[in-house]
């Protein structure tokens, strides 16, 4: 008797696909929808993961499109310090949805920012991006003239992109009642303070972030009909969460919302796509074989397995990124940095009962 099932190929079994072959030979993960050439602008922003995504496609030869340079007379680690080069415009880490949309929005004039700031000590920090000065701005005028700058970069990105890449992280989000906007942060963690009559925590749906994202692309269609989008996942973990579930219950609901949105995205639009960076980290073949010893960072050789699938896919036979097999266990190396020094909510195991007293910020 023939049925749908008696001509589906290897890769829709998953004793076949999954079970039986090593998981560093697990392949056809991905089936581009479009193709990207070496010089097609490729636009990334997102969650502290995503900043890998831009030094992998340089590094391929591909053509990470940087709209927002350093100033010159900094050093490598400087313009890492401040924000630069490591996402295509300097908004510093966008965990959202909603906070891409919001950043969109102001970009192309359709609202308008606050003009509020925090002060602390003599030095400003913008609430919307509180960690790309460390040290602050010297006065609000600097504050909001260096905003300026970023949003015109956003603008300039947009309009010149070929293609987007946004990294979805989180679906916890502090909003600020009294101007309508959502933080990057919870106030009083990385900067500022919090006030629990207007800072609330709202936790995103799936509906929530499909259209905050249909938003972001309508927008930016509007100035560039023909821009592309490649939507991903962060397998980074939550750092802590605000809600009362036990943090791994929590996870799980945040990373399966935000997959599910992506995925019913890119189902709708063959401009949209979906790359499992998410699946290829987190899928229980791997074992976690991709984290530190902290379960929460991703190894470099994780990333590197990651970006191996996403330029074999685009381009079979050409993607060499390096890259070790998928080790059989967890790496015994000591975290010493890494991607949980630029991730803004990591600054929340400091406020951790069994952690070290928080810096003093």
């Amino acid at each position: 008797m023939s049925h749908p099932y008696t001509r589906l190929p290897a890769r829709s079994f998953w004793r076949t696909a999954v079970a039986e072959p090593d998981p560093a030979d697990i392949t056809d993960l991905w089936t581009p929808k479009f193709t990207i050439s070496a010089d097609a602008r490729v636009v990334t922003s997102g969650s502290c993961f995503a900043a890998r995504i831009g030094r992998a496609l340089l590094k391929e030869g591909m053509h990470w499109y940087d709209a927002e340079l350093p100033p010159p007379g900094l050093s490598a680690a400087e313009q890492a310090a401040r924000g630069y080069r490591r996402f295509s415009f300097r908004t510093g880490n966008v965990y959202t949805a909603a906070g891409l949309r919001q950043w969109v929005a102001w970009a192309l004039g359709v609202e308008e920012p606050p003009q509020e700031v925090w002060e602390d000590g003599g030095a400003f920090h913008d609430p919307y991006r509180p960690s790309v000065e460390p040290e602050g701005f010297a006065s609000r005028k600097d504050l909001l003239a260096a905003r300026e700058v970023t949003l015109a970069a956003i603008r300039t990105a947009l309009a010149r992109a070929d293609v987007l890449v946004f990294t979805l992280g989180l679906t916890e989000a502090w909003h600020d009642s009294a101007t309508g906007t959502v933080l990057p942060t919870c106030p009083g963690t990385v900067r500022g303070t919090f006030d629990p009559s207007r800072h609330v925590l709202h936790r995103h749906t799936v509906a929530r972030v499909v259209d905050d994202l249909t938003a972001v692309l309508t927008l930016a269609r509007g100035v560039n009909p023909r821009l592309r989008t490649i939507l991903t996942v962060s397998p980074v973990p939550l750092t802590a969460t605000a809600t009362g579930r036990h943090v791994l219950v929590a996870t799980t609901h945040s990373k399966s919302v935000l997959r599910a949105a992506a995925g019913q995205l890119a189902d709708s639009s063959e401009d949209i796509d979906y790359f499992p960076s998410y699946e290829i980290v987190t899928g229980f073949p791997y074992r976690a074989a991709f984290f530190e010893p902290n379960l929460r960072t991703v190894t470099p050789d994780g990333v590197a397995f990651v970006m191996r699938h996403f330029f074999r896919a685009l381009r079979p036979g050409a993607g060499q990124v390096a890259c070790s097999s998928a080790p059989a266990s967890a790496p015994t190396i000591p975290v010493t940095g890494g991607e949980d020094h630029w991730c803004d909510d990591a600054v929340l195991d400091y406020y951790n009962p069994g952690a070290p007293l928080p810096p003093a910020r």
